[in-house]
This record gives structure tokens, sequence and C-alpha cells, in this order.
């Protein structure tokens, strides 16, 4: 029987990080505030989207702001991202190899991520693997996003799957809290900024490389 496996896009598929902490920084250098953020120390609050960004930069920079400085500045980085949003992205080793496998094994296979539709579906366009997703939903395709369930269940909708039957790959405690809002089995990759440390949040399994991918689902779902 086919699976529905549902991956996420920062930090699970790609390696995305250099180019969102690059927007990020954008803004504030163009406040003359130079790049207080670090595209490699920084990593893992860029997978926590453009806001943590910017408050991180914020915080750094050791100057008063609000939350409407936030507000401000996301349009700004996001503008930036579109710009530049695959100078250094790489997907992760092994990826669409075992996306390939899922295919040819006859499951089912999207995207659910927190990154706006728009960039999603740009990013993976010029990746040049859009096409091997047969749905894509992003943070702003419903009203509301991961961790809520529903686009989750959404994307396993629109691949026409199973939820009973359904995998989510992601590599944050959001991925975690998603699946686990929707009566779903995670698996967290290792192979993140923070490490196997994403052994703490208690996914159903980790995955190390994705060479590994196909004995972690038989190992969730038996005889799939």
């Amino acid at each position: 029987m086919s699976l529905s496996v549902i991956f996420d896009l920062d930090g699970t598929l790609a390696d995305t990080s250099a180019d969102l902490i690059a927007a990020a920084n954008a803004c504030f250098a163009a406040r003359g505030q130079g790049a207080p953020l670090d595209p490699l120390a920084d990593a893992a609050t860029a997978f926590a989207g453009g806001r943590a960004m910017l408050r991180l930069g914020m915080e750094r920079l050791g100057q008063g702001w609000s939350e409407a400085d936030v507000d401000r500045d996301y349009p700004v980085l996001l503008e930036a991202y579109a710009g530049a949003i695959d100078v250094h992205t790489r997907l992760y080793p092994g990826a669409m190899a075992a996306v390939e496998r899922l295919w040819g094994a006859g499951h089912k296979v999207g995207i659910c991520t927190n990154k706006p539709a728009g960039l999603a579906e740009t990013l993976m366009t010029r990746l040049g693997v859009r096409d091997r997703f047969a749905a894509l939903v992003g943070a702003d395709t419903l009203p509301v996003r991961k961790p809520d369930p529903a686009p989750l269940f959404e994307t396993i909708a629109r691949v026409s799957g199973d939820p009973a039957r359904a995998v989510l790959i992601g590599d944050t405690v959001t991925d975690r809290e998603t699946a686990r809002a929707a009566g779903i089995p995670s698996v967290l990759v290792t192979f993140g900024p923070t490490g196997r440390a994403v052994a703490e949040l208690a996914p159903e399994a980790l995955l190390d490389h994705y060479d590994g991918l196909d004995a972690v689902l038989s190992g969730l779902h038996p005889g799939h």
C-alpha cells in the first residue's frame, strides 16, 4: 500500500540558511547597521523563519525594538530573499534520489512548508525539482500554518493520500508539533544545524541521511 510522504522544505529538503540570513542582513545593511547575523552560527534561527532572524538581529544590535519593527522589515526581507533565493541554497545529499525511489515504489510525495507558497514554488522550480512533488502547501496557502495540523492534512489531501498512511519529514519542533497534532508519525533529520539534538523532541524516527529513508519508513509502516 502506498504512503503519503510529506516533506518540510527549509532545513529538510534543502539547506536554505545562507540565503535566508543574507536576506535578513540586507534589512540591517539598508539602515547602515551592517550584518549582525552569521550564515553558519545562526542557521538554526534561519530555519525558524524570517521574523525570528529579524528579532535575533535586532537583539544583537543592542537597540530598542518592537514587533512593529519586525513587521516593518519583514516585507523588505521577503523582497531581498526573492531576488536572491538560490545563490547558496543546495538540496541535501540524497534527497532527490530518495524522492525518486518513493515515486518508483508508488508512494505519494508532497511539501508542507512555512515558507510563503510563492517563494517555495520559485525555489523548487529554480532547483529544477518542483515537478517531483505532487503538491506544495505554504505558510499562506491556508489561514493557518504549521504547527496547526491543517496544512499537513491539506497537503495529504492534495496528493490524494490517506492520513492513516502518512509521514511528515521535518527538522524542527514545529514539524514535530504539527505531526503530533495530526496524529501522524514524524521523522526528524539530524543533518541540520542542531544535529542529533532533535532526538530530544522524541520523534517517531530520526534520519541521518536520505540513503536510510526507505528503512525508516519501513519501520514506521511495516509492509508498505
